[in-house]
């Protein structure tokens, strides 16, 4: 079973293809100026405890500031790092928390009755902008105003691959995958609200899962954003290895869980 060290180093090369990452004494920076309002492309790391919580404060503050960019914090290991929330409270910094289900899949594949009005094709060129237009319809992926640029800097980068299901004929529901040497995450995993309830996402989960035993990865990961979308997974042979409890403090701006709400 993986450790929570290989959790975020896979979380770190899955960023690390959008975003520059600058390691520090007490975490890491992670910033694209290019996109200044996704917040996974622009946040600082902390995982351990800080001996001068509010001089790294000063210190995030500071860099983001100077790059007109929100200053933001992604927190790991929370029960650990309270003193660090306190003192960031303290500098006006909002701070929201989140169960957050890590699943790894058991290499089993669910057999379920196959639809002849489902298509699933990977996405290139001449069927881009279905698919864009599939993930920026959905706001808790932060619309089409952050999802534009981050879904063709994915699209372009080797490590992504990307599916389109079609539903008699339609574009619908569409999945990437980001592979990382052995391994891989599922991620956005989308379906047009007039098209939920007919089992699409299983559809292209199941498919992809095919493209994982076909590729020989070994682990295969989805970090589903709440416990509705975690139980999903479960349909499909992905098992909760871990829950982490994680933190957002933010200076400004919308918290995650308002953007997830829509």
């Amino acid at each position: 079973m993986a450790s929570l060290d290989d959790i975020f180093k896979m979380d770190c090369a899955y960023l690390s293809t959008f975003t520059t990452k600058i390691d520090t004494s007490w975490g890491m920076l992670f910033y694209n100026e290019n996109q200044p309002n996704y917040y996974d492309a622009n946040h600082a790391h902390i995982q351990q405890i800080c001996d001068h919580p509010k001089s790294v404060i000063d210190e995030v503050s500071r860099f983001y500031q100077d790059k007109g960019i929100i200053p933001r914090f992604y927190l790991y290991n929370v029960e650990q790092l309270q003193a660090f929330i306190s003192d960031a409270k303290a500098a006006h910094y909002r701070y929201e928390e989140f169960n957050s289900p890590v699943q790894l899949w058991n290499h089993k594949i669910i057999e379920t009755e196959k639809n002849s009005s489902v298509t699933i094709e990977k996405v290139t060129e001449e069927n881009f902008h279905e698919a864009l237009e599939i993930e920026g319809s959905i706001t808790e992926f932060g619309g089409m105003d952050t999802i534009k640029k981050v879904f063709r800097e994915q699209f372009n980068h080797p490590a992504f691959t990307h599916y389109l299901l079609r539903y008699e004929g339609k574009a619908c529901s569409t999945a990437c995958i980001f592979v990382d040497g052995d391994q891989a995450r599922l991620e956005s995993a989308a379906t047009l609200e007039a098209y939920r309830g007919k089992g699409l996402i299983g559809a292209i989960i199941q498919f992809i899962q095919n493209e994982i035993i076909k590729r020989e990865i070994t682990r295969f990961w989805v970090f589903p954003i709440n416990e509705t979308i975690e139980k999903i997974y479960q349909k499909y042979g992905f098992q909760t290895v871990a829950n982490l409890k994680n933190g957002h403090a933010y200076l400004e701006g919308k918290s995650i869980k308002e953007i997830q709400a829509g």
